[in-house]
């Protein structure tokens, strides 16, 4: 765990060393099981030490309802790309109020996947010098990639992650399995797409979650 502990500090001291009278935006992304939520926690935790106010969010609040999620079919890659998300409730309660010109009230979340229905999150005002950690899948999407000031993507290889995904979701363990498929091909398209490895600032290889190691580190973008 040591190896993890300085891997996150370095960024986080990174992250830290950007703060500025803006809120930074720092985005989070990689393939399904990578391990996103858990390493923005993290940072979160090492970047509150250093007195720095954090909002934190997560794409898995903006979820469309189960109708427009699965339109295309419960087990299609496209559909999953496509449909998966609210992009523009994200946008216009989330990551337009945080941009630099924004109003800074922003809201976190607006639906539970989960139960299938609209959730009320209180909005709340950014302050100067805040830093949005935000975690989710396909951030780098044309939509989504001008908003972010740094960002970083956590690479594992389609085994890993079904592995992790059969034992966070309980769900069937064969890669070919049509669930599998929907999420391993639909992250290819997204790789195809948009290619978020060329326009991430930092990668992580997150194979092994106590030795992770930095693939790219952006030298321009970071120090």
């Amino acid at each position: 765990m040591e190896q993890r502990k300085r891997l996150l500090q370095r960024i986080a001291t990174a992250i830290a060393n950007k703060v500025n009278s803006t809120t930074l935006r720092v985005a989070i992304d990689g393939v399904d099981g990578a391990g996103k939520s858990t390493f923005a926690d993290e940072l979160w935790v090492m970047l509150c030490g250093e007195g720095i106010r954090i909002i934190r969010a997560s794409l898995d609040g903006f979820h469309n309802p189960k109708i427009i999620r699965y339109r295309k079919g419960r087990y299609s890659p496209e559909g999953f790309y496509h449909d998966s998300y609210d992009y523009e409730a994200l946008k216009r309660l989330l990551l337009d109020p945080l941009a630099p010109a924004g109003s800074g009230v922003y809201t976190t979340a607006v639906f539970n996947h989960v139960m299938d229905r609209p959730v009320v999150v209180s909005p709340r005002e950014a302050n100067r010098g805040d830093v949005l950690l935000f975690d989710g899948i396909f951030l780098q999407r044309p939509e989504l990639r001008g908003y972010w000031d740094l960002s970083l993507y956590l690479d594992i290889r389609s085994d890993t992650s079904v592995s992790r995904l059969q034992q966070r979701d309980s769900g069937p363990c064969s890669p070919a399995h049509p669930l599998n498929r929907r999420y391993t091909d639909g992250q290819a398209f997204y790789r195809q797409r948009c290619h978020p490895m060329e326009k991430a600032h930092i990668i992580v290889d997150n194979n092994e979650v106590d030795r992770p190691f930095i693939v790219k580190w952006d030298d321009r973008s970071l120090d």
